[in-house]
């Protein structure tokens, strides 16, 4: 398989990167590394044996289904852990084969190997079986990756290589696709010295800075699938006495652009936009110094944004579906760095409402 191949130049991107936020970044005492996990940007390799059918009917918020983790461990040796298993969010449940899963593992089954400190995780997976929905989770991957080059406060990702056995009465049936791990809000929020807010609040009572990272960075990835007030597709955090938006969800993103997407609306107002793949821009006004520092912050990352999209190329299935990301973030770029176009798409836009 593949993807089981360690790629250098997405290693050494990585390492990189890190040096870069670990110079650049705000550091404090309060701070904590990722766990061991998401330390690696190698695809781990997972098992996993269940009945979907059963999954879909018998799951919920609070109900679990009892399964086993396999896993390949850091030394090349094969491992299991007892896990429970969950469906979670709306739009892939009704509409894909496979469903986006929650994870739940115990202290005592995770203590002393490679999943220790997370007790609950999501796993992003594929669709449906159909040729070409493994790039879809690539470019999902991506945003989430993008989003680190953006802000101190983003969720860590980690590739899986997932071997599934879908049980279906006396009969099974095997699938491989790639997947990826997300670490859970509450770990977000102990690696950055804060702590989860479950209230509403008020974009503009949100820290000015990370809610410009935020809106820029949805722009970028063409999403209007968000609201940072309702906290749809996004959570928030209270870190050093400010508040600070943390996205999540892009399947719907003109970046990915999936088969199944469908335009989102602002409240009771459909977006003046007829594809995904339009950007619309939905940040509020705020200081113009702010602003245009954050405009600067993306012009000096392009660079790595480039560096990152080709060291993913490697595990795309279809070629035009890499030059389609890579032409979309590119696209992004042409207005950035065009100061007609950059009014006409951002400052024109400004919300105050």
């Amino acid at each position: 398989m593949k993807y089981l191949i360690t790629y250098f130049s997405l290693f050494t991107f990585f390492i990189f990167s890190d040096q870069f936020y670990a110079q650049n970044s705000v550091e404090t005492s309060k701070k904590k590394a990722p766990s061991e996990l998401f330390r690696s940007e190698q695809a781990l390799p997972i098992q996993l044996s269940f009945s979907i059918k059963e999954l879909k009917k018998t799951t919920n918020d609070s109900t679990y289904l009892k399964t086993n983790l396999g896993y390949l461990d850091n030394d090349g040796s094969q491992k299991e852990i007892e896990a429970q298993l969950r469906v979670r969010g709306y739009f892939r449940l009704k509409n894909c084969y496979f469903p986006p899963l929650k994870l739940k593992i115990k202290k005592s089954d995770s203590k002393d190997n490679l999943f220790e400190g997370n007790k609950e995780l999501k796993l992003v997976v594929q669709c449906s079986a159909k040729k070409g929905t493994n790039d879809y989770i690539i470019k999902e991957y991506l945003a989430y990756k993008l989003y680190e080059l953006i802000s101190t406060y983003h969720y860590k990702t980690r590739l899986a290589n997932v071997s599934l056995t879908e049980i279906k009465g006396s009969q099974e049936k095997n699938y491989e696709f790639l997947g990826f791990f997300i670490e859970d809000t509450k770990k977000v929020a102990k690696r950055g010295g804060g702590d989860v807010l479950k209230r509403n609040v008020h974009p503009m009572a949100q820290d000015p800075t990370e809610s410009v990272h935020n809106a820029f960075f949805q722009f970028m990835i063409g999403n209007t699938d968000f609201s940072t007030y309702a906290q749809h597709n996004e959570k928030l955090l209270f870190v050093d006495k400010k508040i600070v938006p943390l996205p999540y969800d892009f399947d719907m993103s003109g970046l990915v652009n999936a088969n199944y997407a469908s335009i989102s609306e602002a409240g009771d107002t459909p977006l003046p936009i007829s594809s995904v793949k339009e950007r619309y821009y939905r940040g509020f006004k705020r200081d113009p110094k702010i602003i245009a520092q954050v405009r600067q912050e993306f012009r000096n990352n392009k660079f790595k944004v480039i560096e990152l999209i080709d060291s993913l190329e490697p595990l795309f299935e279809d070629p035009k579906e890499f030059s389609y990301a890579k032409n979309y973030l590119m696209d992004f770029y042409k207005v950035m760095e065009n100061d007609a176009l950059y009014k006409k798409e951002i400052t024109n836009r400004l919300r105050t409402n």
